[in-house]
């Protein structure tokens, strides 16, 4: 009797610890994909939020900044049962306006589906899943806009699909790629890549680009993601030149890079236990020549990783139906990690960064932030303090 109490006391804490997984895994859902999940025809989600930041300087007084920073319309439609389409509406900053995403699915089997349109790279985390209720903190990681520039979207075509046997998902799609010059140089060592975004408004491709990532989701709690972008950055330089002019196509050579893009992240959940990191290095050639062409100051290679740790102390409280995550990220990244030619290695862009705070859930689509981060690169000798806090919401 006492090894059937223990038993079915074991088969208990087994299945809590699967209920308490699964739910984790299915709050890995962006809002487009719940979108795509739906059955219904017309489908309607959206997320938003509003931010404080405050610098806090000892020996002088700073204005804080208020922001809606951005609030997000998403809507899909299932044409049938294999064809659906999914578009996100952004305003930024309430003046600004943005299409985030506009592609078509088509299913042909749970392993193999089409999809095309402007679509999120998808690299690391947050560039997919950058709903505020997904991610502590107020503010987006800094390698998630330095590095892999969040949110980076392009237009493109390709296929997606869930490899259930082997708990794999994956995605490979031909993309247009970076603007890298339009008659001045988008690539800089301060900003990294991420003014070369075109966004899909009016963008222009001389020469097309892969992206891919393939996801490990076996383990209960645990998802890894391996991701990649491969290609050269576009030049409108390279518009109606003869083939034969070596001068004009030598000039716009000399515009462009090459790029290798390499992420690797993970997310564990197990109890009230909340643990996440990613890492991406990318490889730039062609940097010397297109720095001298240009006048700027890329870098040939650039890094970037964080860690991050959190628990929900209310987890096993019955009572209490709310989540509050205490968090803490440790974060580095340098955009001059090497460099080519001329340019000397510039300190300021070698950044490391700590972030804690508070995330409390109000329900799962509802969430209060705060946090303090620390920012201090290598030229100096002092951390920059910020005071952030905000609400966010997805549905």
């Amino acid at each position: 009797m006492k090894k059937i109490f223990a038993i079915a006391a074991l088969m208990a804490m087994l299945t809590n610890v699967i209920a308490q997984n699964d739910q984790a895994n299915q709050q890995q859902l962006n809002s487009a994909q719940r979108l795509l999940n739906s059955n219904q025809g017309l489908t309607i989600g959206g997320y938003g939020e509003v931010h404080y930041n405050q610098a806090l300087v000892g020996d002088t007084y700073n204005n804080g900044k208020l922001d809606v920073h951005r609030v997000v319309m998403l809507f899909g439609y299932n044409f049938n049962e294999k064809t659906q389409f999914v578009t996100e509406l952004e305003f930024e900053h309430v003046k600004e306006v943005y299409v985030e995403q506009a592609f078509i699915q088509h299913k042909i089997s749970n392993a193999f589906q089409f999809r095309g349109g402007l679509m999120l790279i998808p690299m690391g985390i947050v560039n997919e899943y950058h709903e505020p209720n997904t991610f502590n903190g107020v503010e987006r990681p800094l390698i998630d806009k330095y590095i892999a520039p969040t949110t980076w979207r392009e237009i493109g075509a390709g296929f997606t699909g869930n490899i259930l046997p082997a708990s794999i998902r994956y995605q490979a799609y031909i993309v247009g790629g970076f603007n890298g010059y339009d008659g001045s140089a988008k690539f800089s060592g301060k900003n990294g890549l991420r003014k070369g975004r075109q966004k899909g408004a009016e963008a222009y491709v001389s020469s097309p680009n892969f992206t891919g990532k393939v996801e490990y989701f076996g383990i209960r709690g645990l998802n890894v993601g391996l991701s990649g972008y491969f290609g050269d950055s576009q030049s409108t330089l390279y518009d109606g030149i003869e083939k034969s002019d070596k001068e004009a196509v030598a000039a716009a050579d000399s515009s462009t890079i090459g790029m290798s893009m390499i992420g690797l992240d993970a997310r564990y959940t197990y109890g009230g236990l909340q643990l996440r990191g990613q890492y991406y290095y990318t490889s730039l050639s062609n940097t010397k020549q297109y720095n001298e062409f240009t006048g700027s100051d890329v870098g040939s290679s650039m890094f970037g990783y964080y860690v991050e740790a959190g628990y929900n102390v209310f987890k096993h409280i019955d009572a209490i139906e709310t989540d509050l995550i205490p968090f803490v990220r440790l974060e580095a990244y340098d955009t001059h990690n090497k460099v080519d030619g001329n340019i000397t290695k510039n300190d300021a862009y070698d950044v490391k960064a700590i972030t804690t705070g508070l995330t409390w859930k109000m329900t799962q689509n509802a969430v209060l932030k705060a946090d303090m981060q620390f920012v201090k690169n290598a030229a100096t000798d002092s951390y920059a303090k910020t005071f952030n806090a905000g609400f966010g919401i997805m549905f």
